[in-house]
């Protein structure tokens, strides 16, 4: 029996351009982002630590992918929990060329439009201000028979 296999990618980073929003014939919305994630490496000749940015393409689907079109912008700090593609295909010169995209099953919207504005998320702020909020979310649990005093911690 062979093992199950895991395709998971969780990656914050910044929006490099305004999200792209288009629809199938079907009607289904797709959104198209790109993000860029730092990573931070010693130059061996320097010494100093420099930021090495990867970028990633984003494919978010749905109502979700309308939602990203309509409150992201570039510069825009995102959370992206999804899963790797990876595709291959040929140019018309007839050139084979691959790669690796990410499906989000969700995003977040991370720190404020104004802060996109002056250089992004510097690790705080506020989270997803701008984003509309089920208030059923919020909801306590309707379960009986539980009192504060059955909870161990």
């Amino acid at each position: 029996m062979a093992g199950t296999n895991i395709n998971r990618v969780i990656i914050t980073g910044n929006l490099t351009a305004d999200p792209e929003l288009r629809a199938l014939p079907s009607g289904t919305s797709v959104c198209q982002l790109r993000i860029a994630c730092n990573a931070r490496r010693k130059n061996n000749s320097t010494g100093e630590w420099e930021d090495q940015p990867n970028y990633f393409d984003v494919t978010v689907w749905g109502a979700q992918g309308e939602n990203c079109a309509r409150f992201l912008s570039k510069g825009r700090p995102v959370a992206i929990d999804g899963r790797l593609r990876w595709r291959e295909w040929e140019t018309q010169e007839g050139a084979k060329r691959q790669a690796v995209d990410i499906i989000a099953d969700s995003v977040q919207f991370l720190g404020s439009r104004e802060e996109a504005g002056s250089g992004g998320f510097a690790g705080g702020g506020s989270r997803g201000g701008q984003v509309p909020v089920d208030e059923g979310d919020y909801q306590p649990s309707q379960v009986g028979g539980v009192s504060d005093e059955d909870i161990p911690f």
